[in-house]
């Protein structure tokens, strides 16, 4: 019923990340990757270092041994350097085409000309890269280097940040048989890496490159990245390109979304690549990095928000093959989640600390909630995929052990209630580890896991022996503590400083466990968040990321997009984003924020167009997910929405709540099909593959040529395309772009 008048690589052309003048840093370079193996891109203006493009290796899951026995953390595994034989100049240009998913540059040097494609390959542990020189250029080389022997003056560049471990390494290097360089590095404490590639000279001026980095230095680990390398060189390029591009495709087309403020658009296409690049189904989690690992404290996963929050935008976008690195981690891990709480709890419990590496291996302290929060986005990937494997094999279990543990810290007080003990409330008075008793992280955590617990039991039909002890702690609970500005962060602490987390507001977003549907739930929301707001000391990006779901949740679409695009100002030319250290979930639970302002589904409503901005008059999305696995289609013309479509992945009832109010006229489905429920709330009942639309009367296929229910982009501003990339603020004001 819907026509799709999606031009995809025309579309994501105007987004495409763009240089005209070299990037010279982390935070201005090109990245790509295929979930495991990144490159970032850029060069350097130390004199000695000009003719240097630089291509910074990572792969996710090199670790390294340390010697006291804490985690082990990600660790840099070395350069791949176009060396050429002139400085780097302008003018240059450089592009990352989002569609194929591929870098292509054209770089003007002091003597000539080179020509650049990269990418890394979508289905193989392959990084290729195709060199076209000018005559004079003939002397360009690539060249890899192991991290340790990486000039100091480009590390230097990069900065050097004194909290992150870096082994000391020995490396050893060869040419196999075959012809294929390799190197291994051997990491002090354990652990190493090994990369291989081969060169390919075409003619005089153009030559191909194959580079693989495998974990680990054994010789199993040389031989896979040997094996890598060559099978990829044997196969036919525009073949093997073809099949890199085809997985890219099929990617993007599974959602669309196209909105009016064409900054934003190219925003949110640049998350979903970033997305694919960082992770894949079988891939490691995302990390505070992604394949991109720069200086940072923050070599390893962080699970109090960076983990849950990176995984926030899948969810909507309807992309859950992504989610499934995060289900597989923690079904893979069970054993360790136990051993993560004290061992006398070991038998019906299980928790998650703050920090750690891919084992997952963080025993809990003060810091109880990660592992509730890490459920809330299992819940989330079970709801819109309806997967019943997921729910019944791995989350009703570890749900019920998180749960389980709270349980056992659960104290009576005087008044009857049952409260927590003193407990970290991230990341309020983070240095000074301050400990509060009934915080709202834990209290709304705990509440959401009782009510899920007890919605699992009758969706799996389980008569659990712990029921009636979750209905009596929903009962006896005590309630979130609140005061004159609204949500506290636990009993007798009150928000008095700046906070950048928005861990006393989790009641709200994300667990919605406080609809706010209420006028008196809707106060308490918007007051809690302007005062947190007020406060402004150590907000961060983040923050305006939870600020803006959290206006989106309540309706406010003119605040939601005011935080947004305050986050855009605290981004990076490239749309990653950098404390400390480089930390990737801020600009990914950006792109959720904007799911938020145009489609929302909790407490059993799908809400379509619930927070869209006055200026947003247009807005269109296409097959975005909503829970109980339907997929949503909506467009809004001239300030209201024309049509939305429904269609059941999994067969069940749902309700849509829409502003089309009146003579509403239905498609697909007998009109008994759809319930009215109230003005603008309508049931759905569809089975499975069934799909229906909902339309204003006078908007029908035959009215307009068959162009009412088209899906199509909308206009675009054309000096805000191909915005990011290199930094380009003068383009916010109109100044004339030819």
């Amino acid at each position: 019923m819907i026509k799709n008048q999606i031009q995809w690589d025309t579309f994501l052309a105007r987004h495409d990340m763009t240089w005209s003048v070299k990037p010279i840093s982390w935070e201005e370079g090109a990245f790509i990757g295929n979930g495991m193996i990144g490159a970032m891109v850029y060069s350097e203006e130390h004199r000695n270092k000009r003719n240097i493009v630089r291509f910074v290796l990572g792969r996710s899951d090199v670790t390294a041994g340390k010697p006291k026995g804490e985690f082990t953390p990600r660790v840099p595994v070395g350069e791949l350097h176009l060396e050429l034989t002139g400085w780097y100049y302008q003018p240059s240009s450089i592009r990352i085409d989002l569609w194929n998913a591929e870098l292509r540059a054209e770089i003007t040097t002091t003597v000539g000309n080179v020509r650049v494609r990269a990418f890394v390959h979508s289905r193989e542990p392959v990084l290729a890269v195709e060199l076209e020189t000018s005559e004079s250029e003939q002397g360009t080389r690539l060249q890899w280097y192991p991290h340790n022997e990486v000039d100091p003056v480009l590390k230097n560049a990069d900065g050097f940040n004194l909290n992150q471990f870096i082994p000391a390494t020995q490396v050893s290097k060869h040419t196999s048989d075959a012809g294929v360089s390799v190197g291994v590095q051997s990491f002090e404490y354990g652990g190493g890496c090994t990369t291989a590639w081969l060169v390919d000279e075409i003619d005089c001026n153009r030559r191909r490159l194959w580079l693989s980095v495998m974990n680990g230095d054994d010789a199993s680990s040389r031989e896979k990245a040997e094996r890598a390398v060559v099978h990829a060189a044997s196969q036919p390029w525009e073949e093997w390109l073809e099949a890199h591009r085809s997985w890219w495709h099929d990617y993007y087309r599974q959602s669309f979304v196209s909105i009016p403020d064409t900054l934003l658009e190219g925003f949110y296409w640049i998350q979903m690549y970033k997305l694919a690049a960082a992770t894949r189904s079988d891939g490691m989690i995302i990390d505070n990095q992604g394949p991109w690992l720069a200086p940072t404290p923050w070599a390893g996963v962080w699970f109090n928000m960076n983990v849950q929050m990176s995984y926030s935008p899948v969810y909507t976008s309807g992309r859950l093959e992504i989610g499934e690195s995060l289900v597989k981690a923690f079904r893979d891990r069970m054993e360790q989640l136990i051993r993560n709480v004290p061992e006398r709890y070991r038998h019906d419990s299980a928790g998650l600390g703050r920090s750690m590496s891919y084992d997952l291996a963080a025993p809990v302290g003060a810091e109880v909630g990660n592992l509730a929060w890490v459920c809330h986005n299992l819940w989330r990937h079970y709801r819109h995929s309806m997967d019943q494997e997921l729910l019944k094999d791995l989350l009703y279990p570890l749900l019920k052990r998180t749960v389980q543990y709270y349980l056992h810290l659960l104290e009576e007080g005087e008044d009857g209630r049952l409260h927590l003990p003193p407990m970290i409330s991230p990341e309020y008075g983070s240095f000074l580890q301050l400990k509060v008793p009934d915080t709202h992280y834990d209290l709304a955590l705990l509440q959401w896991g009782c009510r899920t617990l007890l919605r699992v039991c009758e969706i799996l039909q389980v008569e659990d022996p712990t029921r009636e002890r979750w209905m009596e702690t929903l009962e006896r609970l005590t309630p979130l503590p609140t005061d004159e500005t609204g949500f506290m962060i636990g009993r007798d602490q009150p928000l008095e400083f700046g906070h950048r987390h928005f861990s006393h507001l989790m009641a709200a977003f994300p667990l919605h466990i406080m609809s706010g549907d209420t006028k008196e739930e809707r106060e308490l929301i918007i007051r809690s968040l302007r005062h947190w707001l007020s406060r402004e000391g150590d907000l961060r990006g983040f923050t305006f990321t939870g600020a803006a779901s959290l206006a989106a949740k309540v309706g406010e679409g003119d605040e939601a997009l005011k935080y947004v695009h305050t986050l855009m100002h605290m981004l990076k030319s490239n749309t990653m984003y950098k404390e400390a250290g480089p930390v990737i979930e801020t600009p990914l639970a950006g792109a959720e924020a904007l799911h938020d302002m145009l489609l929302q589904s909790w407490g059993e409503e799908i809400r379509v167009f619930p927070a869209v901005p006055t200026d947003w008059q247009e807005a269109v999305f296409h097959n975005l997910r909503a829970e109980g696995a339907f997929q949503v289609s909506a467009v809004r013309t001239g300030g209201k929405t024309s049509w939305i479509r429904v269609k059941s992945l999994a067969g069940g009832t749902c309700r849509i709540k829409t502003d089309m109010t009146g003579d509403i006229g239905i498609a697909g489905v007998p009109a008994e099909a759809v319930r009215w429920v109230a003005p603008g709330v309508y049931e759905l009942k569809l089975s499975v593959d069934e799909e229906v639309v909902l339309y204003h009367a006078g908007c029908t296929e035959s009215d307009s040529g068959n162009e009412a229910w088209e899906v199509k982009p909308l206009p675009a501003v054309h000096h805000l395309c191909g915005y990011f990339g290199g930094r380009k603020p003068w383009r916010l004001y109109g100044i004339p772009i030819s």
